[in-house]
């Protein structure tokens, strides 16, 4: 049967030499090797019988993929990680899918800024409201003046444009990288 899944584990030097030495000695790789000593612990053991195998139980985590990296995109990785708060395996992870799948993610620290932003625009879009409805019924608001009224409005407009400055430019950072600009 095809081997579909991996096991690994560490072993100290001497013991990675005495498997090379068996496994030449057998003609064959040190894979093979393993995977006929695991066999015969499997079958021989009395718990083998006790578990359920369920071929094809779904991985909820998704298959695993190693690369390879030359040292500096290693440590470029490692910046940009650091610099979006995750861990590399994670922001690689997220940085292919959003390719594969045309998505622009918001890491959890620029989502939780935005959702302050959009929620103190909300402050004001109430507050504003409620002096236009005393303003429109007639009555007199002891609140901010015109001029006041019309610096709350540059601020939205201010925080408008900068949120949206903040989406371009975290769309532009995942597609160029965290710390380039565009030529």
């Amino acid at each position: 049967m095809a081997g579909d899944a991996f096991v690994r584990c560490r072993v100290s030097s001497e013991t990675k030499i005495l498997l090379q030495s068996i496994a030449d000695r057998e003609q064959i790789t040190e894979s093979a090797l393993i995977r006929q000593l695991l066999d015969a612990l499997v079958k021989t053991s009395a718990t083998a019988d006790a578990v359920t195998v369920r071929p094809g139980a779904p991985d909820l985590r998704g298959e695993r993929l190693s690369i390879r990296l030359a040292p500096d995109d290693r440590r470029l990785l490692s910046e940009r990680a650091t610099a979006r708060g995750m861990p590399s395996a994670t922001y690689v992870a997220v940085l292919v899918r959003s390719h594969l799948r045309r998505l622009t993610p918001l890491p959890t620290e620029e989502l939780t800024a935005l959702k302050r932003a959009i929620a103190q625009l909300g402050a004001l879009g109430r507050n504003l409201n409620q002096i236009a409805r005393t303003l429109n019924a007639g009555g007199r608001s002891d609140g901010p003046g015109r001029q006041d009224l019309q610096a709350m409005l540059k601020i939205a407009v201010a925080l408008r444009d900068h949120v949206k400055g903040l989406l371009i430019a975290n769309e532009a950072s995942w597609d160029r990288g965290h710390d380039e600009t565009a030529h």
